[in-house]
């Protein structure tokens, strides 16, 4: 068993800020952690936090996990990713995802068709501008440059960026939870963000892994990918209140984050054996009756994807995890709570 990289998540805002998020942020970088990330989801964004958070540190790395590919053209997020490398001294991590249906027609107003060949041509077209190899000119199914459709005028010109990357290949991480996606992930990127990971499906994960490396046409590169997922960790002495404090979230992605036959998220927890639970977990939850929901979810189908109860305990079933794909855990809390986990997981 090896050690993880620690990473230190803040997620994306709810009503407004995450209390406590820069003391959080500062603490991470002080404590040597290798990254910090922040999200986007349909309220706050996840690069003008790094931005003005990261600005305060001076090791750790700063990732998206994830830009939205809908929310920006792949120029822009080529943009702000070199924008953000000079300002970093070469820190940032690009977290790429498709999101879903919901989120980006009801948000976005923008179609949401073929993702995997969608997310394609977006790596293809961020990696050619931040490689500033020449001008870009890219004539995809979902992406035109220069644009050439009739409705437009007709003078687009291939360009090149006007700065100079810092770096000319800025890691990609790709979020992804179908098995194509996943694949995808070690094909075209240089890692990986699982949302719901769990040790019993390590081999499911190493299989789609391996088909991504083995199209990737480069040798070495399972030696070098990072799969860095979030880590949920609540010691308590009551495993079932610990529980408790996890099982709303669970129900929330099982249930009721997408439509009732467009939910990514079902889909990770049936793969894993919870597919009858969380039948009715999303009738519970669609039917708006969100706490009866989150009661159905049994402490077992918590312990799939977090580490609860005792100190001891978590210790014990942590062991699990160390034998993964995993070689980074993001770790969410309070910056007094980060010097105990950091111990807990690699102590």
């Amino acid at each position: 068993m090896t050690d993880f990289k620690l990473g230190y998540s803040t997620g994306y805002w709810s009503s407004g800020p995450p209390a406590g998020a820069l003391e959080g942020i500062k603490e991470a970088d002080r404590l040597g952690f290798d990254s910090v990330w922040a999200a986007e989801a349909y309220g706050s964004d996840a690069l003008t936090p790094l931005a003005w958070w990261g600005a305060q540190t001076e090791r750790v790395k700063l990732g998206t996990s994830i830009v939205q590919m809908s929310a920006r053209t792949p120029a822009a997020t080529a943009m702000s990713a070199i924008t953000l490398d000079h300002l970093s001294g070469g820190r940032f991590i690009l977290g790429l995802g498709a999101s879903g249906p919901q989120v980006v027609e009801g948000w976005y107003g923008r179609p949401y068709p073929r993702p995997l060949e969608r997310t394609r041509e977006y790596v293809q077209i961020v990696r050619d501008i931040v490689r500033r190899e020449g001008p870009v000119e890219f004539h995809g199914k979902h992406y035109d440059m220069p644009y050439t459709g009739t409705d437009g005028m007709g003078i687009g010109k291939p360009l090149k960026s006007t700065v100079h990357p810092l770096r000319n290949e800025i890691p990609i991480y790709l979020g992804a939870e179908g098995p194509k996606n996943v694949a995808l992930a070690a094909e075209i990127c240089d890692g990986w963000l699982p949302l719901f990971f769990s040790p019993k499906e390590d081999a499911w994960y190493r299989a789609r892994l391996a088909e991504g490396f083995a199209a990737s046409g480069d040798p070495a590169k399972a030696d070098r990918f990072e799969v860095a997922s979030m880590l949920t960790v609540i010691p308590g002495d009551d495993v079932e209140q610990c529980a408790d404090l996890m099982r709303p979230f669970v129900a929330l992605y099982a249930g009721g984050m997408g439509a009732k036959d467009a939910n990514f998220h079902f889909d990770v927890f049936a793969r894993m054996g919870w597919e009858e639970v969380a039948t009715k977990v999303q009738e519970l939850y669609l039917e708006g009756r969100k706490q009866e929901a989150a009661a159905l979810i049994p402490v077992e189908m918590v312990e799939d994807v977090a580490l609860i109860g005792p100190i001891d305990k978590i210790r014990d079933d942590l062991a699990r995890w160390k034998e993964t794909c995993l070689t980074t855990v993001l770790l969410s809390g309070q910056a007094g709570q980060l010097a105990m986990l950091a111990d807990l997981i690699n102590g």
